[in-house]
């Protein structure tokens, strides 16, 4: 994935997603003995930073994939981001979740127009029943995490705190699936200034 393909990817979602505060704090600077830039995706529409990639992996499906819809498994997050961008572009969003999902996560992405299908808590069932919805109806499936698409999405964020803040030293990343990690590492790749990308655990 190129430099380009970045700045096409922030280009084509700027219209459906915020382009979020970078704030700092002196108490933290202090305590840590540096400046500190905090993106703070949690003002991202459907609070999270994954509405980047869902709605980048939506507006990039041709236009016979969306009269079909998409499909996709989350507990939470991730499925109310694709609920959301599906809604935007007047996609039909079918979204697999474990029956032991939180239900403030379902009422979120019933509210962003998904349909729910739960199913056991695990990878497997997870992904069986998925694949069942895209081979029944057709759905085009959008892996929370690792899709390019979802990948470039998500690297729009470090490209954006980026552009505010060039020369910074170290960016460190919450790991989950993965998504975030990556699209910031290719940010970091083709916009840093000698910058280093860290993992850490959310907790």
């Amino acid at each position: 994935m190129t430099s380009q393909d970045l700045l096409d990817c922030h280009k084509r979602i700027t219209p459906f997603v915020h382009n979020t505060s970078v704030l700092t704090s002196r108490l933290i600077d202090k305590e840590v003995n540096a400046q500190v830039f905090f993106k703070c995706e949690n003002f991202q529409r459907a609070g999270a930073y994954k509405m980047r990639g869902a709605t980048n992996a939506i507006l990039q499906l041709s236009e016979e994939q969306k009269k079909s819809g998409v499909v996709t498994h989350s507990s939470g997050n991730f499925a109310q981001a694709l609920s959301l961008a599906a809604q935007s572009v007047g996609v039909t969003a079918h979204i697999v979740m474990p029956n032991t999902a939180p239900e403030v996560k379902k009422v979120g992405v019933r509210e962003y127009g998904g349909k729910i299908y739960e199913c056991e808590p695990t990878v497997e069932a997870r992904q069986s029943l998925a694949d069942e919805i895209g081979s029944k109806m057709g759905a085009t499936f959008v892996h929370p995490s690792n899709d390019n698409n979802v990948i470039l999405g998500q690297g729009t964020a470090a490209l954006e705190l980026l552009e505010k803040q060039p020369d910074l030293d170290y960016i460190f990343c919450p790991v989950g699936g993965g998504g975030l990690i990556a699209g910031s590492a290719l940010a970091v790749k083709h916009f840093g200034n000698n910058c280093k990308v860290f993992g850490a655990e959310p907790f």
